[in-house]
């Protein structure tokens, strides 16, 4: 027996398949599931959502959302989720770097969380295209 995996975006379905495994990138850390999980509701944060089908490890770009767990059924609802496939790595390298140097130099309250957010999705972005 295997999860039916589908993760939503706002705009479609990205991506509806079989897998053995997940892991999740939950607000309270890395949350792998397999097949007969209990059910669950949790929060995810941005980060990388692994996806294990026939012994091959498949990364996605999460940007932040919710995901529910329910008789082998994993349903992803993010604000926006990309493969290593539809990033380019130069860009990412590029936009990374450029995050982190903007979240050294920022100051004040408001720039600070702007500047963190820019930089976990740059940082994202960046790990799946090199993982």
């Amino acid at each position: 027996m295997s999860l039916q995996v589908c993760i939503m975006t706002p705009d479609r379905i990205f991506l509806n398949e079989q897998a053995e495994e997940i892991i999740l990138p939950t607000n309270t850390g890395q949350m792998g599931v397999l097949t007969n999980h209990a059910p669950l509701i949790t929060a995810l944060d941005i980060g990388v959502m692994l996806i294990r089908s026939k012994n091959e490890w498949t990364s996605l770009a999460l940007m932040g959302g919710f995901a529910l767990v329910k008789q082998n059924q994993v349903t992803v609802l993010v604000n926006e989720a990309e493969s290593a496939k539809t990033i380019d790595p130069e860009e990412a390298e590029n936009a990374f770097q450029l995050a982190k140097t903007k979240l050294e130099q920022a100051e004040g309250q408001k720039q600070k969380v702007e500047a963190n957010f820019a930089f976990k999705r740059a940082r994202v972005r960046y790990q799946v295209v090199k993982s």
